[in-house]
């Protein structure tokens, strides 16, 4: 391990991407330890516990993945939420609107930008909205508990409104947003690993010491009493830690290799010999990014249920899609299975494939070359994605199902569950490859440019 390490830092570019992405990791760190201006961010905090009292929440979910900067009223407290899903709305729009999409197949690079200033310019609308009904959510909680919010910013009101908090409040974590989802874009650009995803990869992070802590507390090491967890639930549940990571990696690194073949051609007056080579197909080609859209999607209308409060009627719906309702339960394993689909088909073209196959002079065995291979591709690939589609939505919903059962206290299962580790295993393994390609590339490199001076 440590061989590998001093390899990765000997190569100066990769070097220099990995300190890049590590400082601008720190810089997302620093802002959720940033309160908003006039906010008690002690005082959120302890309400925060106080409202949740251990039982499985929305808040809680929310809070794991902006790494405790929603319950502390942060300038980042909104997290990368609203970009993800201002994603998924633009990654809809193209798939359901022709005109979008012959303008991505004819000029990938121009709609490429396009497709990302229309997602840059709805976070800042939903950020802009959500920051809005944080605002209001906060001043319920300092109603009930005066002293969360500074009486500065209340009192300048037109018609009772506290006009000069709801502004300071939706400019500041409308900003943290925006500067959230610029940092995750350049890690993507100059940085390594996907810029969004590691994100909420360190937020998910953070948590881990408070979740020991939990761990630790209600073991109850201290007394003769017994504690509110026993040794045989975290026994059981480090047992579906490990089935986890495991369970992830294969699902992520799995594939079905199709056989191909490449006829014999006739070059001059010599005859090259056919070859064999073979398509890998991911089992699970969309990899973590399901999990993330489904999370995303539900956390959105429940987000303003929430926050308008449990009277009204769509406080009344969101209840029904909480954390640890089987309503909650079933729409996340549809979500899972439907983003799994709907991202493989976005993203794999087996209609190129066949048309790059037949132009090389390649074909799959037994399938005729053409529509016929990429038929058989199509088919082929929506038989294991469904396989991947549910283990991925079975591990995404078994840990909370376990902790559930076994009474475990939710910010301990949020951690352990199979959400946060299935974002955290997929980002690993995602960054790793990138690196160990920037390792590869570097090499042959190296290689290249010896040879080239030998030449002269």
């Amino acid at each position: 391990m440590i061989a590998g390490i001093r390899r990765i830092f000997s190569v100066p570019e990769l070097k220099q991407k990995i300190v890049f992405t590590v400082l601008m990791l720190i810089a997302c760190r620093i802002g959720a330890h940033i309160p908003v201006p006039g906010i008690n961010g002690d005082a959120a905090v302890e309400l925060f516990r106080q409202a949740t009292g251990g039982r499985q929440n929305l808040f809680q979910l929310m809070d794991v993945f902006s790494g405790g900067a929603f319950a502390q009223m942060t300038v980042v407290a909104l997290g990368v939420m609203p970009y993800i899903s201002a994603s998924i709305i633009m990654q809809l729009l193209v798939a359901l609107i022709p005109s979008l999409q012959r303008e991505m197949k004819e000029n990938p690079e121009v709609g490429k930008r396009k497709l990302g200033k229309w997602t840059r310019t709805m976070t800042l609308v939903l950020a802009f909205f959500q920051a809005g009904l944080y605002g209001k959510y906060a001043f319920q909680l300092n109603a009930s508990n005066p002293g969360v919010i500074v009486n500065a910013l209340l009192s300048p009101t037109i018609f009772g409104f506290s006009w000069l908090f709801y502004l300071v409040i939706m400019v500041t974590m409308t900003s943290g947003t925006l500067l959230l989802m610029w940092i995750g874009e350049q890690i993507s650009d100059r940085g390594i690993g996907n810029g969004i995803s590691l994100v909420i990869t360190i937020g998910i992070l953070s948590s881990l010491p408070s979740t020991i802590g939990s761990i630790i507390r209600q073991l109850n090491l201290d007394s003769q009493d017994p504690g509110q967890m026993s040794f045989a639930s975290l026994i059981v549940l480090l047992a579906v830690f490990v089935g986890i990571i495991i369970g992830t990696i294969l699902i992520i690194q799995g594939q079905r290799k199709i056989p191909v073949q490449y006829a014999r051609r006739i070059v001059g007056r010599h005859e090259s010999q056919g070859g064999s080579a073979h398509i890998p197909l991911k089992l699970n080609y969309a990899g973590v990014i399901p999990v993330i859209f489904a999370s995303s999607l539900l956390m959105f209308p429940a987000t303003i249920g929430q926050f308008l409060g449990k009277d009204s009627w769509i406080g009344s719906m969101a209840n029904l899609i909480s954390p640890g309702n089987w309503v909650y339960t079933i729409l996340y394993v549809l979500l899972i299975i439907f983003f799994t689909y709907f991202w493989t088909a976005t993203q794999f073209q087996p209609e190129q494939i066949a048309s790059d196959m037949k132009k090389n002079g390649a074909f799959i065995p037994g399938v005729r070359q053409g529509k016929s291979t990429h038929e058989y591709l199509e088919a082929t690939m929506n038989r294991i994605t469904f396989a991947g589609a549910m283990f991925l939505a079975l591990i995404a919903v078994l840990p909370t199902l376990i902790g559930k059962i076994l009474h475990v206290d939710s910010s301990i299962t949020y951690f352990f569950g199979g959400t946060s580790l299935l974002i955290l295993v997929g980002v690993v393994l995602d960054t790793t490859k990138q690196v160990e390609s920037h390792l590869l590339t570097k090499r042959y490199a190296g290689f290249m440019k010896t040879g080239r001076v030998k030449g002269r």
